[in-house]
Formats: C-alpha cells, structure tokens, sequence
C-alpha cells in the first residue's frame, strides 16, 4: 500500500511521470482533453495509469480529490472554449 500524502507531486511520481513543478505544468499545457474525454479514457495513459485513475475515483480514495485536480487542469482548454473565457 502506497502511504504518500496526496499531491500533484506525488500523483505524478505514482504514474511514473517526472514530477518536477516545470515537467507536470508542461505534461498538462501538452496533454489537453475535449470536453467529452475523461480523464480516465485520455488516450496517453498506459494500462496501469488508467487503472489507477479510475480505481482511486471509483473509491473516492484520498487520491480521488488530486485525480479530479488533474481532471480540471486538462479539460482548461476545453472548458474555456465553452465559456468564451
């Protein structure tokens, strides 16, 4: 059982991506979704990232509340063009 607090850090460390404050702010600047991909369909993820977005969602795990983080920082784009912002 992995026991690191959740953080954006963190959450990246336990995808297996550099989580250095520049890499995970260039990983979401580079990795935008529409509106109707969720976060946990993204087409980067490998098998295990997906599992464990979805897994921490559906339990409503400590980590679900940086998933969902992680889920608004990709959709901005998207969420802009809606909103004309």
């Amino acid at each position: 059982m992995n026991e690191a607090q959740p953080r954006m850090t963190n959450l990246f460390l336990q995808l297996g991506l550099d989580a250095s404050p520049q890499a995970i702010a260039a990983f979401i600047k580079t990795h935008q979704l529409p509106a109707d991909v969720t976060i946990g369909d993204a087409p980067y993820w490998d098998e295990a990232q997906r599992q464990f977005i979805t897994e921490q969602l559906k339990a409503d795990a400590p980590w679900a509340l940086i998933v969902d983080e992680l889920n608004e920082s990709l959709h901005e784009d998207a969420t802009k063009a809606e909103t004309g912002l």
